[in-house]
């Protein structure tokens, strides 16, 4: 299943890349293969999938990443050497230097970096194409159309609080902890900024997404490749949700529909990067997503997965460090081009900033095989790489949620993400600690994860942009850390199961720490400041 940061715990965790990945890598980005793509929704309610993947690799090709010099000269020749070697070019990536081709020469990637100009090659699964990662943590709780209706009725009535309000808000205990309710009544976002959000897929069919929805920025990118046919970016299955949910919480409008997000006025947009059957989020995928971006002059981007099939990427292994040395040029290219990249942390409780982490998820498209390393050494991407934001996840009650992945110096913000065992609100219709957002075929429910976590961060991102127009990357991140409030270090254990043993351990200060990072994000400080 998709690497997301949502409920889930095993490949739903974002680690914060923020480690020099070395020359190669400080100037390299590239995508993978062919792409199968996602069916339109046929009708507002309806997610059906398209017949086939015209692009996908045959049985036993696997997909490669190959990372070169960004000459004319160079690129030929590699392309050349890949045919030589018995390889297929998907799609180049010539501004970058990345090449993605497949293969079923078992020798193809020791072969290609052997060619003159390759700086790195590799190949991006462990299998022939199957199952992506998100961060969320759990199953999703589906609020129910009846109670959807009854609440509406109720705030259609007066008796659902602030005139203001959505029919769902009461239950959304997350926008009321950043001041995001607030901050709608005096800047609720321009038209003029754009969210990206590379993911499962967006249903732009929902009546809280399609006022805010920009298809001209949205795109399917699985198999590396981007295809922009109406609803080429739309979910697979109505079980790839995560997108939708994840598109709401950033910019649902204000419509007095449902719920509502973070910068309500924004754009968003969708940019497909899971397998359609495994949901598993390819290197190439990723690759084309960030390039497409840049180039499509979306602003921001939201990033809650982490790469598959594995969960860090070591520079000492060939394959794992051309998906490091691919994924960051493109990241960087779309820093050059004026997009902020935002990733979650992850969902497994890690120290990133520990000595050594053992990771018993890798890799997630065969079998296996449980290694320790060192992450300062091998990557979570993107969540780790140089520029992008990492962020943490938070309860109700403003503490670390149980699942969420942590680091001093590596996680720059926090924001909710939900908690549903240990820290449940007393004060909404639901008492549910998850986060309420959108989901496919005009539904909501409730997730939990660094996944719903992200896109908070990158809804505040977006209100700093509508209110500095004219800030960058640099400047937004900047924004970011210094209208944070941080809480600090807990001044006891950190045990919230309470059962006498420290589950995480924070280091750091009040300024930055390894919970918070420079603190939770405020919405109402992005509007006003």
């Amino acid at each position: 299943m998709a690497h997301l940061r949502s409920s889930r715990t095993s490949r739903s965790r974002r680690l914060a890349l923020t480690l020099p990945l070395g020359v190669v890598l400080a100037a390299a980005v590239g995508f993978a293969p062919g792409a199968a793509t996602a069916a339109p929704l046929d009708s507002p309610g309806s997610v059906t999938a398209r017949a086939g993947n015209a692009d996908a690799p045959a049985a036993g090709k696997l997909a490669y990443v190959v990372n070169t010099r960004t000459d004319a000269k160079t690129i030929a020749a590699v392309k050349r050497a890949i045919a030589k070697a018995d390889g297929t070019v998907v799609v180049t990536y010539a501004k970058i230097g990345v090449i993605v081709a497949h293969s079923a020469n078992p020798d193809f990637g020791k072969q290609l970096r052997d060619v003159r100009g390759v700086q790195s090659a590799g190949a991006t699964r462990t299998s022939p194409l199957t199952p992506a990662t998100t961060t969320q943590e759990g199953a999703p709780t589906f609020l129910s159309k009846d109670k959807a209706e009854a609440l509406r009725q109720r705030a259609a009535a007066g008796k659902g609080g602030a005139p203001a309000q959505e029919p769902l808000e009461a239950d959304q205990w997350d926008l009321r902890s950043i001041g995001a309710d607030k901050a709608a009544g005096i800047n609720p976002g321009s038209k003029k900024v754009t969210v990206g959000v590379i993911d499962t897929g967006v249903d732009d069919t929902h009546p809280d997404l399609a006022p805010n929805f920009s298809a001209s920025q949205s795109a399917s990118c699985v198999g590396g490749k981007a295809d922009t046919s109406p609803g080429a970016w739309r979910p697979a299955t109505p079980e790839h949700y995560h997108g939708t949910h994840v598109a709401g919480e950033i910019a649902a409008a204000r419509n007095n529909v449902g719920v509502a997000g973070v910068a309500p006025g924004v754009k968003v947009a969708g940019i497909k990067v899971a397998d359609p059957v495994g949901q598993l989020f390819y290197a190439e995928n990723v690759v084309c997503a960030f390039v497409f971006a840049a180039d499509n002059g979306i602003e921001i981007t939201n990033n809650s997965y982490y790469v598959d099939p594995w969960l860090y990427n070591c520079k000492d292994d060939p394959d794992q460090r051309a998906i490091l040395d691919a994924v960051n040029r493109s990241q960087l290219y779309a820093q050059r081009k004026g997009t902020l990249n935002i990733a979650s942390a992850g969902n497994s409780n890690h120290d990133l900033d520990a000595d050594e982490i053992v990771d018993e998820s890798s890799p997630n498209d065969s079998t296996p095989v449980e290694r320790t390393i060192d992450p300062h050494q091998c990557l979570d991407v993107p969540t780790q790489l140089p520029g992008v934001v990492t962020v943490s996840a938070t309860g109700v009650y403003g503490a670390k949620s149980y699942y969420s992945t942590y680091g001093n110096g590596v996680v720059d913000v926090a924001a909710p993400g939900g908690d549903r065992r240990y820290q449940k609100p007393t004060d909404t219709p639901s008492k549910d600690g998850g986060i309420l957002s959108t989901m496919p075929g005009n539904q909501y429910a409730w997730l939990q994860g660094t996944s719903m976590a992200s896109p908070h961060v990158a809804g505040v991102a977006a209100l700093l942009k509508s209110t500095h127009p004219k800030a960058g990357p640099a400047t937004l991140q900047r924004l970011l850390k210094a209208q944070a409030d941080n809480p600090g270090c807990p001044t006891k254990p950190y045990d919230p199961d309470g059962d006498g043993k420290v589950d995480a351990v924070c280091k750091g200060d009040k300024n930055r720490n390894g919970f918070y990072g420079h603190g939770i994000v405020d919405a109402l400080d992005a509007v006003k400041k």
